[in-house]
């Protein structure tokens, strides 16, 4: 059985991204999300074990202790990380697997799983991006600003992505993120395993 394709997805706040990867998920089959952990509060209609693992800061700290993240990060005041056992699993089960995760994060991934294939999604406008923060609801405007800050400085790492996706249209921006998957499951190495009686029965 062939590995799964591990997909990094990286986006400033705002951008539409987890909106994006939970219809990828939906529309495609063999298509899983990595959980994250993360220490930072619930937010309304999350749950727990389905967008992240909430934990404790205790908890998480302990859990690098032990060296159990294949990578983890701080951003604004709270800590993420990805568990490499989980990630593991479903990679060698053959499928394949999202991690959402900031432009840090991405490049602790790249270095150890460099054949890991990483995508960066723009928001259309920092106008735009602005309003999309505002319409969620979630924040005052303090925290908006920093968001909006730190927007710049993650958008400032796009070269270190192999795709650029701006979500302006929904629909199409989820096409092209479909597009990036299908073609990669297309290639010939992986092709090989899939196709192999027919490869077989052709040339004989």
């Amino acid at each position: 059985m062939h590995n799964g394709k591990l997909y990094i997805i990286s986006a400033p706040s705002g951008a539409g991204k987890t909106s994006l990867v939970r219809q990828l998920i939906s529309d495609l089959d063999n298509l899983t999300v990595s959980i994250s952990h993360t220490t930072r509060p619930i937010r309304p209609g999350e749950a727990n074990g389905r967008d992240y693992y909430f934990t404790s800061i205790e908890e998480f700290q302990a859990m690098q202790v032990k060296q159990e993240f294949l990578e983890y990060a701080q951003v604004f005041d709270n800590f993420y990380g990805t568990a490499q056992v989980n990630l593991e699993e479903n990679l060698k089960k053959g499928v394949d697997v999202i991690l959402e995760i900031d432009w840090q994060g991405a490049q602790q991934i790249k270095k150890l799983l460099p054949e890991s294939i990483s995508i960066f999604i723009l928001p259309p406008s920092t106008g735009i991006l602005l309003q999309r923060l505002r319409n969620r609801g979630q924040d005052d405007e303090q925290i908006i600003a920093r968001r909006m800050r730190d927007a710049v400085a993650e958008i400032s790492h796009y070269e270190e992505f192999d795709y650029l996706v701006v979500n302006n249209v929904f629909e199409q921006a989820l096409t092209e993120l479909k597009s990036i998957i299908i073609a990669n499951r297309l290639t010939r190495q992986r092709q090989l395993y899939n196709l192999q009686p027919l490869l077989t029965e052709l040339l004989s």
